[in-house]
């Protein structure tokens, strides 16, 4: 049974870790191609005709961003090439991020660079420090100066820390992206349903692979939008208009 449970925590591993898609752009070329970019723009990804998908830090109207996939879409790799990205776009005076995620091996790449301040794992209770100390910084902040990207990899997981744990939360997703602090988290799409009321807080959504076509309508709001058709693992489409904007996830170099 202990050989079973390994080989099992063995694959659910494997299945997080989807490798990217063949042949794709290294981030730093596609970087490269597109500089210089404004200071308040996050790189998100490359659009299909090879434009940068970019986010305005200064303008709060699209709200905390929502990453949401089957499960190995490639939803930790996108949080991370967005980390990966403000490391080579922004000095720390600028951008600054911070993760919270239950698997902070995955992140060991990212610590110690200088836009990182700090990888905090759901077990710990720095994680609960952590987001009372960005609620504490935003409400002194005016929205002027320095950006934070709060990035949470499964956002499940950290609302079940406890009340206050949740309450920071919320309000840094109704209020953080006005005083600069942009929550970012992604969430399984088989368990958006179950996460209704967290769902609304979301206007922006970026998505991946979704297998069903049910899931596909809850998460997207339309029943013609379909995302099978998605390369698991590298590619995503948001919202823009009645449409879906595609684009691609560089590969890390």
């Amino acid at each position: 049974m202990m050989i079973e449970a390994l080989v099992e925590l063995a694959q659910e591993e494997q299945a997080h870790q989807t490798p990217p898609a063949p042949g794709l752009p290294t981030l730093r070329s596609v970087l490269a191609d597109v500089s210089p970019l404004p200071d308040e723009a996050l790189f998100l990804g490359l659009a299909e005709d090879e434009l940068p998908v970019l986010l305005n830090l200064y303008d709060p109207i699209p709200g905390p961003l929502l990453i949401t996939g089957d499960q190995a879409s490639g939803k930790t790799r996108l949080l991370q090439t967005i980390a990966r990205a403000a490391d080579l776009l922004h000095t720390p005076s600028d951008v600054q991020y911070v993760v919270i995620t239950s698997h902070p091996k995955e992140w060991n790449f990212f610590k110690g660079n200088q836009n990182n301040a700090g990888v905090y794992s759901t077990q710990n209770s720095n994680a609960e420090e952590l987001l009372q100390s960005l609620v504490t910084w935003a409400h002194n902040n005016k929205g002027e100066g320095q950006s934070v990207l709060v990035l949470i990899d499964d956002i499940e997981a950290v609302i079940k820390l406890n009340q206050q744990v949740e309450q920071n939360l919320r309000w840094l997703l109704m209020r953080g992206p006005s005083r600069r602090v942009w929550p970012i988290v992604t969430l399984n799409a088989s368990r958006a349903k179950d996460m209704k009321e967290w769902m609304s807080f979301f206007h922006t959504r970026l998505f991946g692979h979704v297998a069903s076509p049910e899931e596909s309508t809850y998460i997207t709001g339309n029943s013609k939008h379909t995302l099978a058709h998605l390369f698991t693992g590298s590619q995503f489409a948001l919202r823009e208009g009645n449409e879906l904007l595609n684009f691609w996830n560089p590969i890390f170099d």
